[in-house]
């Protein structure tokens, strides 16, 4: 590719070349790997067991003892050897091991579990001398073994007890593969180190040379990210379209962005058969203007409290009717347009139209809206699935069931369906947890997005904000961040304001900025060794690469380039772009 008058000499050569990149962490590794099949064998215990004695029950019963009133025994199938716990009067009749706790460590836990009879919750419980920590669930089922995967980080030092309850007290539960490793904080970051610079960064050798080939030693190269590779992003509000100050201020920052309520179907129809689609066509050109990309949000909301004021009086017939109308519209006009649809917002814990259409509402609903739109991806969601375990009906089981459900719908099951962390942090986030259940969800093979992040107002609201957005980052199977901090003049947020109404930055925005910095709007610069080499490691992104000529006053050029994810090229991939000036 020529720029430039060709007719005028000297040329330089820019080669860049991309390498994976890569990390040693001195730290034991992290293992991201979980299973959502319901396997006729379990796996072998990650990590050994960390610090389960006896964790695939081997060893007759060694280590493990019955809790409360529960009866267990060893027991053998097919040749794998598992402790069951049986004769259960009460939900945490249990069987049960001892271990010790260190304040402040985190936990990652991980066991294999399948009950008798009917296909029912069973929950990892952690009791200390402070009380009782919920560590992870999983919908178990008969006959075929499930992996829970979840953790804790340690609120005290001491003795503590590991055990697993069922609030149906019917069933045997079956235990195996059982693992509980220890991280110290320091080891926990460097995993998020690690991820990040295999997930997120590539080494870059940006060379330069002359007509001939020969390296130019000693040039001066300036490389400068034009927009992340990451998508990060927030909600906005209709006040963006009259303060330029708040426009400027979204656009300098973030690559996506999410329409707080203007496409809902109460704002765009609150009387029926009057639609007004005018904020969000002129938020959706905005963006556009500015490349932002934008999520749809929503189809609809399956909560019943935020349906427009006529509909809940429909009889299920006349319903029928204005939710095809409604598809028809929305989708249809903003067709190609969005990169995303939510589209039955948070339909685990609610099901307005499902009680009134049928139990295969969403199903078809999905159905309906890939049919007008097939080129965007449908997401599930819903909140509280990894900041709240004691919310059972959203659990990472219950999100690969609904998965299940939906792809079971004829038709779908091509269909990609995303997965949307609302990530709403009321109390102190438990980043194990969060952490095991995005691999848990992953394992699926869905698209994964945090599509509303925030930190409910408490004493350590920036920090917990901080935790919570480097967790996401750094998870190599979360593809893009989108906060729930859309501005209002009068100072209203939801939970969390990133600025004031001068737009001046509050502690949650200081938080946001110093991330923004760190993952890769710096400028990187440098000179070129005896071979006309510069080496960086980049985050993925668009770049512009200068090159100074140090042998010709004021000679440089500009070229663009693109630092792509290693799972969208080879793993080695060498680009040579010739320029002439």
């Amino acid at each position: 590719m020529k720029v430039g008058h060709t007719n005028m000499s000297p040329v330089l050569l820019l080669c860049v070349i991309f390498f994976a990149g890569y990390y040693e962490a001195k730290a034991l590794s992290y293992d991201y790997s979980a299973s959502v099949e319901c396997l006729a064998q379990p796996h072998k215990p990650q990590y050994n067991g960390g610090i389960i004695t006896n964790p695939e029950v081997n060893n007759g019963l060694q280590g493990w003892t019955a809790f409360s009133g529960a009866q267990i025994e060893q027991r053998e199938s097919s040749g794998n050897k598992y402790v069951v716990a049986h004769h259960r009067k009460q939900a945490y009749d249990s069987v049960s091991q001892k271990i010790n706790l260190q304040m402040g460590t985190h936990y990652t836990l991980s066991a294999w579990i399948q009950v008798t009879g009917n296909n029912v919750p069973v929950i990892a419980t952690v009791k200390t001398s402070k009380g009782y920590n919920l560590a992870g669930a999983i919908f178990a089922e008969s006959n075929c073994w499930s992996m829970l995967k979840g953790g804790l980080t340690a609120d005290t030092s001491g003795p503590a007890e590991l055990y697993f309850e069922s609030n149906n007290t019917s069933v045997d539960i079956w235990i195996d593969s059982v693992s509980l490793q220890p991280f110290t904080e320091k080891e926990w970051n460097s995993h998020q180190v690690q991820s990040i610079e295999k997930a997120r960064k590539r080494k870059v050798l940006v060379k330069a040379v002359d007509k001939e080939g020969k390296p130019i030693r000693s040039a001066s190269i300036s490389i400068v990210q034009k927009k992340s590779g990451f998508p990060i992003g927030s909600a906005i509000t209709n006040h963006i379209l009259k303060s330029n100050a708040y426009q400027k201020w979204f656009t300098s920052r973030f690559s996506v962005a999410t329409f707080a309520n203007e496409m809902k179907w109460y704002s765009t129809e609150s009387v029926q058969g009057k639609e007004n689609y005018g904020d969000a066509d002129s938020m959706l050109q905005f963006a556009k203007q500015n490349n932002i990309s934008v999520r749809g949000h929503n189809v609809f909301w399956d909560d019943p409290h935020y349906q427009p004021s006529w509909v809940p009086s429909l009889s299920p017939s006349q319903l029928k009717s204005a939710v095809q109308k409604r598809i028809q519209s929305v989708v249809t006009r903003y067709k190609d347009q969005l990169i995303h649809w939510d589209v039955n917002n948070e339909n685990m814990h609610f099901s307005f139209f499902e009680s009134k259409l049928g139990k295969d509402f969403s199903g078809w609903l999905f159905n309906e809206v890939n049919k007008i739109d097939p080129k965007v991806t449908l997401f599930l969601n819903d909140y509280n699935t990894i900041e709240e375990i004691r919310d059972s009906s959203v659990t990472a089981s219950k999100y690969v069931q609904k998965v299940k459900e939906i792809k079971s719908y004829q038709g779908n099951n091509g269909l990609t369906i995303g997965i949307g962390l609302e990530a709403h942090f009321t109390n102190v986030p438990n980043l194990p947890y969060m952490r095991s259940t995005i691999d848990t969800l992953a394992a699926t093979g869905s698209p994964v997005w945090i599509t509303e992040i925030d930190v409910a107002n408490q004493p350590k609201q920036a920090e917990y904000f901080e935790q919570v957005l480097r967790e996401a980052h750094s998870h190599p199977k979360v593809e893009g961040i989108v906060m729930w901090t859309g501005w209002s003049p009068n100072g209203e947020c939801y939970r969390i304001c990133l600025v004031d109404t001068n737009f001046k930055n509050l502690p949650g925005g200081d938080v946001v900025d110093k991330l923004l910095n760190e993952w890769g709007s710096t400028q990187v610069s440098g000179i070129t060794n005896q071979n006309g080499i510069l080496e960086a490691t980049l985050f993925h992104g668009h770049y512009h690469v200068t090159i100074t000529d140090p042998t010709k006053k004021n000679y440089n050029f500009t070229h663009p380039i693109k630092v792509l994810p290693i799972n969208q090229s080879k793993k080695t991939t060498s680009q040579l772009i010739q320029l002439s000036i």
